[in-house]
């Protein structure tokens, strides 16, 4: 069952928790004159997100479709949503649409968005942000909505955990504990870190988000710059040393 919520004014945190993962999977779904949905979750998760947009909107008037990488629970229902909201179209980097959102997951061509792009919904516009290698992958982007300054930022903060749904609180210390785990096991290096990653970090810390919704845990409300500057150094002490061969 997932549950509902709203985190800015008619932006909504749709999140369903799988205990043997002990990880939450969020979706984030914005009411607007055109809706935009920014990940579709995972295939399997499909009628419970589906069920949980239903309490919200038509789920058939979805017209965007949102996510950073071409990644099962990113877009992996791509195909479900799309059959469902006629007018539905994903809206993705033009790396991941040519290399394999267009051929592996949509029915309908993706709209290809450039760097800097701002795409509007009604009341609200999204800043698209290409960002390969963060959080992972060469098709990677992000996007910022400039009216509430929400970050809709994948994978980067994730920490595991059966969490609040909204945090005031540092989610550092969370993300770290997470990253360390993961690196002592078959899921090590599951965000590289590259001579991009600070870079790109710093650019999104300049956009100074209030608020940073990741697909992965609690949605964080407060200073998002110097949490992102935070996370920077946490990623660069984790995953910046030698590691095995």
């Amino acid at each position: 069952m997932s549950d509902v919520t709203e985190i800015a004014p008619d932006v909504f945190r749709i999140s369903t928790f799988i205990p043997t993962a002990n990880l939450q999977f969020n979706q984030f779904l914005v009411r607007d004159e055109e809706p935009l949905l920014f990940h579709t979750g995972l295939r399997g998760l499909f009628p419970d997100v589906r069920g949980a947009v239903a309490t919200l909107l038509d789920p058939a008037s979805i017209r965007w479709i949102g996510f950073s990488h071409f990644e099962a629970d990113e877009c992996g229902a791509l195909a479900e949503w799309q059959t469902l909201a006629p007018d539905a179209t994903a809206v993705c980097s033009l790396v991941a649409k040519v290399v394999s959102v267009d051929d592996a997951a949509a029915l309908r061509p993706a709209r290809a968005l450039a760097d800097g792009e701002v795409l509007t919904t009604g009341r609200r516009r999204f800043q698209f942000l290409q960002t390969p290698q963060v959080p992972h992958a060469w098709d990677a982007s992000l996007m910022f909505e400039q009216t509430e300054r929400l970050l809709l930022c994948s994978d980067l903060f994730h920490h595991d955990g059966p969490v609040e749904p909204i945090t005031e609180s540092d989610v550092i210390g969370r993300v770290r504990k997470t990253l360390v785990r993961y690196q002592q096991g078959p899921m090590a290096y599951y965000l590289p870190y590259t001579n991009r990653t600070e870079p790109t970090l710093k650019r999104l810390a300049a956009l100074q988000p209030r608020i940073v919704a990741t697909m992965h845990g609690s949605t964080f409300v407060g200073n998002g710059e110097q949490a992102l500057h935070d996370l920077a150094q946490t990623m660069k002490e984790v995953l910046g040393q030698p590691g095995p061969p």
